[in-house]
């Protein structure tokens, strides 16, 4: 889907400025409340955007922990394992990847403990043959999707 100048505009603000509302965002950009609207639903629809609610923290939620599993997974069991991660809470993310394992998953957790207790958890699910855990250190760059608009923005012009 094609981004232009004035969906960068738009994105940005969303993103700079989360719980602003359509009629203030439209004065801020000097359009219409109705050509924004319109931009908004063209940009949901094209999935650009896909959600609205709020960032939660996990840490705050009391699962300050966050490790990265690498799970192998035995031949023909992708999508099975795949359904049984969905049931695991403490799972917030899980892609199947190349290389070193099946599937990648965040997993986040009160204390080591209770990682090494999911960690349990998931070496039992049928047709997991082992993983592997990374524990994360210290967030080096927080989830962001700002300078990859703004460089799209740029590209369009």
């Amino acid at each position: 889907m094609a981004v232009d100048e004035l969906d960068t505009r738009i994105l940005r603000l969303l993103l700079e400025q989360p719980r602003t509302s359509v009629r203030e965002y439209a004065r801020i950009l000097g359009i219409a409340r109705g050509t924004l609207q319109a931009r908004l639903d063209r940009l949901e629809r094209d999935g650009v955007i896909t959600g609205t609610g709020p960032t939660l923290s996990p840490g705050a939620l009391g699962h300050p922990v966050l490790a990265f599993v690498h799970i192998e997974v035995t031949q023909g069991h992708l999508d099975d394992v795949g359904d049984a991660l969905a049931a695991v809470p403490e799972i917030v993310e899980a892609h199947s990847i190349t290389g070193g394992g099946d599937l990648l998953t965040r997993v986040v957790a009160r204390d080591n403990a209770h990682l090494e207790d999911v960690i349990q958890k998931l070496i039992s699910l049928p047709g997991v043959v082992r993983t592997r855990t990374e524990v994360a250190l210290r967030e080096r760059v927080p989830h962001r999707l700002l300078p990859l608009v703004e460089s799209i923005g740029r590209a369009s012009h």
